[in-house]
């Protein structure tokens, strides 16, 4: 019995230390650096770093968070101060951000924004328009030219890209403008509809106009006949708080790039692999004549960055898991019909998709690590709640008899007697939350929380399989090491009344 007390005691010590072994806090937002975001799609990466480039050759603190999820993610960003720039469009930032159905001017657009604190630093000159596209062999055979052409082909199947099936200015206003009598298309990333495509998965994608894909799987681009797609001008969001020397180097970019340029830059990294900081470096150099210095790849050290952010992730969501869900999993015990309650609560935290829960959380905690720890928090709780109710509950009844007998109060019939003997169960819950916890901290990269979710993003954009190894073959590791790091734990638990005694 002293062993298991024992031990009960050094779990909650563990989970007191757990937060400062993983870095004790997620990291401030450094206030001197101006933050630059990007979307999880190549061309605004090259455009990020093209303006933290730029904003460091004058001398000014910059960083790029990469590859943060898509258009709320960024914009909620923006407002809430976690990023000071990322480009748009102004067709998205017209129907979906600020819900204005028809085109505007420019000095209408900017009234507009700086209502919501918001500014534009530079038109960058390109047109970025949604079109569709089909095989171009599938296309000539079928006599499709136009958007409207596709009326008669309810046969074909649409493979669109997640945002663009529901989004404002997306599927369902296209659908009703040209009346298409296609069901609900399927949702993919957008980087994954081409090989859809190109595996006749799927016969008809959303693309961007500057995509290099278009060119090389050779793809026909369908005439928008109705002209039901708007304007898609790139341009250059910021906070009103950033600083003047910033919006003004950041101005130096205005109208530096066309349609035909953004999709080269655009094929240097996708089709041709160069790295995107390389390639953004050289267009500056070239078109603004600026030095941008671009540090040579360590993939050792990225490989340490990844795993010291996915271990303070892990680390600090699990241990604020542990302390709160075992008193949680104590009050359901005691209190039968509260505990009914605290079980179901955590019960629909469960199942609330990770991504969602994610961005619900964004206009709380900003983006960063901060938004990801407390998801990752919530998905804990159930398991370790469950098994310490469930640990609790079934103990032999003439054991808790015998505590009672002896006069033991409530208080210390737990501390002394129940809760060592449902350590077993605890700890497998807390197992169980753990490993949940390393896979589902991969989804974090998606609001610039780091981790092993970041190569993992990075190699399904560039269709590379080696930076998806990179992330997914250290989290599988980490989450066995998690595991059997627990069962040696349990081991040592198992009291002397529990091992075989040997008879003389």
């Amino acid at each position: 019995m002293t062993r298991c007390t024992t031990a009960f005691r050094a779990l909650v010590a563990l989970a007191l230390l757990l937060p400062a072994l993983a870095a004790g806090q997620a990291d401030e937002r450094d206030s001197s650096r101006a933050v630059i975001g990007s979307k999880a799609f190549t061309e605004s990466v090259i455009l990020g770093e093209m303006m933290t480039g730029l904003l460091e050759s004058e001398g000014i603190p910059a960083t790029h968070w990469r590859e943060l999820g898509g258009t709320r993610v960024l914009w909620n960003g923006l407002q809430a101060g976690d990023i000071d720039a990322y480009v748009e469009y102004t067709g998205t930032i017209l129907l979906e951000i600020l819900g204005e159905g028809a085109a505007t001017d420019d000095s209408h657009l900017e009234a507009l924004l700086a209502e919501q604190g918001v500014g534009i630093a530079a038109r960058l000159g390109f047109n970025n328009t949604y079109v569709l596209g089909m095989r171009e062999a599938d296309a000539e055979a079928l006599g499709i030219r136009r958007i409207s052409d596709l009326r008669v082909h309810p046969e074909l199947k649409f493979g669109l890209s997640n945002e663009f099936v529901s989004r404002a200015d997306g599927w369902p206003g296209l659908r009703a403008a040209y009346h298409l009598p296609h069901p609900e298309p399927r949702g993919l990333q957008h980087d994954l509809a081409y090989r859809g495509l190109a595996s006749r998965d799927i016969d008809v994608i959303d693309l961007y106009s500057t995509d290099p894909e278009i060119e090389y799987y050779k793809l026909r681009r369908l005439e928008d006949d109705l002209g039901y797609f708007p304007r898609y001008d790139a341009v250059i969001l910021y906070r009103r708080g950033l600083r003047g020397d910033a919006v003004a180097a950041l101005g130096r970019l205005e109208g530096v790039l066309d349609e035909n340029s953004m999709a080269a830059l655009n094929a240097a990294v996708k089709i041709e692999g160069r790295p995107a900081p390389t390639v953004a470096a050289a267009f500056l150099s070239e078109r603004l004549g600026t030095d941008v210095a671009v540090g040579s790849e360590d993939r050792f050290g990225r490989f340490v960055d990844r795993s010291l952010e996915h271990l303070r992730l892990v680390g600090i969501s699990l241990s604020a898991a542990i302390l709160i869900a075992i008193p949680l999993g104590i009050l359901a015990y005691l209190w039968p019909r509260l505990g009914e309650i605290v079980l179901a609560a955590t019960s629909i935290v469960q199942t609330i998709p990770a991504l969602a829960l994610l961005v619900l959380l964004i206009p709380w905690f900003g983006i960063g690590a901060k938004p990801a720890i407390v998801a990752l928090f919530l998905f804990s709780l159930l398991p370790i709640v469950r098994n310490t109710q469930a640990g609790l509950r079934n103990l032999p009844s003439d054991i808790r008899e015998s505590a009672i007998a002896l006069g033991l109060p409530t208080h210390a019939r737990l501390r002394l007697v129940e809760l060592p003997l449902a350590g077993h169960s605890i700890l497998a819950g807390i197992k169980t939350a753990a490993v949940i916890n390393v896979g589902t901290a991969t989804l974090g990269a998606l609001i610039g929380a780091g981790g092993y979710g970041e190569p993992i993003l990075t190699g399904i954009r560039l269709d590379d399989m080696g930076l998806i190894f990179e992330g997914a073959i250290p989290a599988a590791i980490l989450a066995l090491l998690v595991q059997g790091a627990f069962e040696l734990v349990e081991r040592r638990w198992i009291s002397w009344e529990d091992r075989p005694r040997s008879t003389r």
